[in-house]
């Protein structure tokens, strides 16, 4: 069990406590170990149980329960817990704009006890009646519920790719002799996934033999099996004739509007067979279109006047740009992720810790600002040629300006600005904020754009063209933030920033050194764009970047 698994255990019994009215002093020293915990650079399943004792923030108490979770998966006063609360109650608490403190008034005063009756409740008003529920948060909730109800069954490419895999194997053990084909969503790389597809030329009968367990529901549509299990995840089996399997790959590989696009173009039958995928495009006289691609319908006439472009891979990313150090909110120490970075023989870190104003996540002040660069001067010096330049995430007010003058934005070699405080906005005020700030000759790469969260928050609403044409107009880069839950800007708007001729950046939002590995991420929402390497600034060498600054030096002038 790894520490953030850990620490959710403590994070759950703590707001159960707050739920039931139980012992406050207890649920807030339990919340304090999960934040502890989450933030320990070392797993504690790998510490001694004297060295776990002897961690700031745990105790002998505290301490017990965390070998008892890492022994035995469990912790029996969160099971006593789990026990007395309905299980609405605890889905209540995946509802974004929902404590504690208000979800125990819902269940004890209100006396609702799932996300359905709550919903109607708010149809009815009847939040209003108690203290702390004023219209705008009973709207914010009905909104949150709606939100989450529509996502029920859905999750990040990230969270479902070990899944996917997993079945990978199960599928081939289970089925020796015949053959399978990921297709659909998932190999399309699309952002969020519902269901997992495979095209194969097993049998329905085969494939509900083998899924014959109470654990299973099945759904049985012609020559197609839907399977669900208890993940909530759709598994789907496409059942087809051996010889037509790369005709229905092709056709579940594909938007509709891109399928759509094609048939316009070029004779489509079903019942054609192929002997692989790539015929397909070789009988039409069309470049291979990677099934990442096939989502508009453009992408079909660059490929006939062979101009798909070489799109990025992890491979070509040489920098990490966007980091969080323990100056901040991060998990390790700014030295820590200088020998995280060399180590996965990356050229440069930028190093982009919280500015002032984010206080909620330890932002700097300009004397800690001194501070850190005198040390990023000393670990150059101790660790070169890799380079670690000084950045700062800046904060964009309410007013679009930066929350340091420009004296101290000066000292930065480049500065990332991002909106994090009062998301809530419409259009307009989005607009205005973000203008400004690109605006700002300081600002050098602008932040997840959108302030989204992938199934959590669908961010503020922006015009992506106007936001582009003014990042052409000052040159300023926009971030493929690769955070799983951002992935923000959104890539279908990639190919416009290109033909604008905007750099984008895909960085990691790391705040640790194992989320260094948010590139991935990124890349493979990059690609649905077409991002190429030569387009994207943490592709470039050290000495590209250094030129690159230089550049960006003459905006302030």
């Amino acid at each position: 069990m790894n520490n953030n698994e850990i620490a959710d255990n403590f994070s759950l019994l703590a707001k159960l406590m707050d739920i039931h009215g139980d012992n406050s002093f207890k649920a807030k020293s339990y919340s304090s170990a999960a934040f502890n915990i989450e933030k320990f650079p070392d797993e504690l399943s790998t510490l001694a149980n004297n060295e776990i004792f002897a961690l700031k923030g745990i105790g002998e108490t505290i301490g017990k329960k965390i070998l008892e979770v890492i022994d035995t998966g469990r912790i029996s006063e969160l099971d006593n817990y789990l026990e007395k609360t309905p299980p609405g109650i605890l889905e209540m608490l995946r509802i974004k704009g929902l404590g504690p403190k208000k979800i125990a008034t819902i269940w004890k005063d209100l006396e609702v006890e799932t996300i359905g009756e709550l919903l109607y409740a708010c149809t009815e008003n009847r939040l209003l009646n108690y203290k702390g529920f004023g219209a705008k948060t009973q709207q914010n909730i009905r909104e949150s519920i709606e939100f989450y109800l529509n996502n029920a069954g859905s999750y990040l490419y990230a969270q479902v790719e070990s899944y996917a895999a997993a079945w990978e194997e199960k599928i081939a053990e289970w089925f020796p002799q015949k053959t399978f084909y990921c297709t659909g969503d998932f190999r399309r790389q699309l952002l969020i996934i519902d269901k997992l597809e495979w095209v194969t030329g097993a049998t329905v009968a085969e494939i509900e033999k083998a899924f014959n367990s109470e654990i299973y529901t099945t759904e049985i549509d012609d020559s197609i099996i839907k399977i669900k299990g208890p993940e909530n995840l759709l598994l789907q089996f496409y059942c087809t004739p051996s010889a037509l399997l790369f005709t229905k790959l092709f056709a579940t590989s594909c938007s509709e509007e891109f399928m759509n696009a094609w048939k316009n173009k070029f004779s489509w039958d079903d019942a054609k067979q192929y002997s692989a995928e790539e015929e397909i495009f070789t009988v039409n006289k069309i470049e291979w279109i990677p099934p990442y691609l096939r989502e508009k319908p453009y992408v079909i006439d660059k490929a006939l006047g062979r101009q798909l472009p070489q799109v990025i891979t992890t491979r070509d990313i040489k920098a990490i740009i966007h980091s969080h150090s323990n100056w901040s909110d991060g998990s390790n120490t700014l030295e820590q992720m200088v020998k995280g970075a060399i180590e996965k023989g990356f050229e440069y870190l930028v190093i982009s810790d919280h500015s002032k104003s984010a206080f909620y996540a330890g932002g700097l002040y300009p004397d800690k600002i001194i501070l850190q660069h005198k040390l990023i001067d000393d670990l150059n010096e101790k660790y070169k040629p890799f380079k670690i330049f000084k950045s700062i995430e800046s904060d964009i007010l309410n007013d679009g300006s930066l929350d340091y003058d420009d004296s101290v934005l000066a000292s930065f070699d480049l500065v990332i600005t991002s909106v994090h405080s009062n998301l809530k906005m419409n259009q307009e005020k989005a607009m205005m904020r973000l203008m400004n700030a690109i605006a700002n000759p300081y600002t050098t790469i602008l932040g997840h754009m959108t302030g989204r969260l992938l199934l959590s928050r669908r961010g503020y609403p922006v015009d992506y063209e106007t936001i582009i044409n003014a990042c052409a107009k000052h040159n300023v880069v926009i971030e493929l933030n690769a955070h799983p839950r951002r992935l923000d800007m959104d890539w279908q708007w990639i190919n416009v920033a290109l033909e604008k001729g905007v750099l984008i950046s895909i960085d990691p939002d790391a705040h640790s050194i194992d989320e260094y590995n948010n590139i991935k991420y990124g890349v493979l929402a990059a690609q649905k764009g077409g991002l190429t390497k030569e387009n994207n600034v943490s592709s470039f060498s050290l000495q590209q970047f250094e030129a690159f600054l230089e550049e960006q030096r003459e905006k302030r002038k």
